[in-house]
């Protein structure tokens, strides 16, 4: 039996669960000489997450870093489900759907490398960009046509929005 296309699983979707390395950020470190480490995220992404959340998506956070920097700027868009730290990414998984009673095959996660394997088999779309790991994009249901940390996030959800009649070409500028 043929599998369904990935984009008869966008007008299921309420919620996106991100990594952040190698999914918001480009998975690059940059070391400063007080041991700082730094990560650049791109802004598009940034407007898109912002989009969902202003048209009642839910958005969560699950990556196995732990820089406070990267909560800061989630904070600042409005996300407030950041889960950091997390070397097993189900237990963080299972809690954010079971407080929100959220569906899994309602879930699109968007993952790059290993660690986020267990969460992606267990959800309705998972996605992954397009420099994830051989392992990921072989599990994932759409790959995008964009690199993590330069535009993948944006590509997933106004591709979600879209199906589902919320990205409009005319935003009004006092929502953001």
């Amino acid at each position: 039996m043929e599998d369904k296309s990935y984009k008869e699983y966008l007008g299921q979707i309420t919620t996106f669960i991100f990594d952040v390395d190698g999914v918001l950020t480009d998975g690059t470190v940059t070391l400063t000489t007080d041991g700082q480490l730094l990560r650049t995220m791109h802004v598009k992404d940034g407007f898109a997450m912002k989009t969902a959340l202003l048209n009642g998506f839910n958005i969560c956070i699950i990556s196995g870093g732990t820089n406070e920097g990267v909560r800061v700027r989630l904070r600042d868009l409005g996300i407030t489900d950041i889960y950091l730290g997390a070397h097993n990414k189900m237990e963080q998984f299972n809690e954010y759907l079971d407080i929100y009673e959220i569906r899994p095959e309602n879930v699109l996660y968007m993952g790059d490398d290993v660690p986020d394997y267990p969460v992606m088999k267990e959800v309705g779309l998972p996605c992954c960009p397009q420099d994830a790991v051989q392992e990921i994009k072989s599990i994932s249901k759409y790959v995008s046509h964009k690199n993590g940390g330069r535009g993948a996030v944006r590509d997933v959800i106004e591709q979600v929005l879209k199906v589902q009649g919320k990205w409009h070409s005319d935003f009004d500028a006092k929502s953001f």
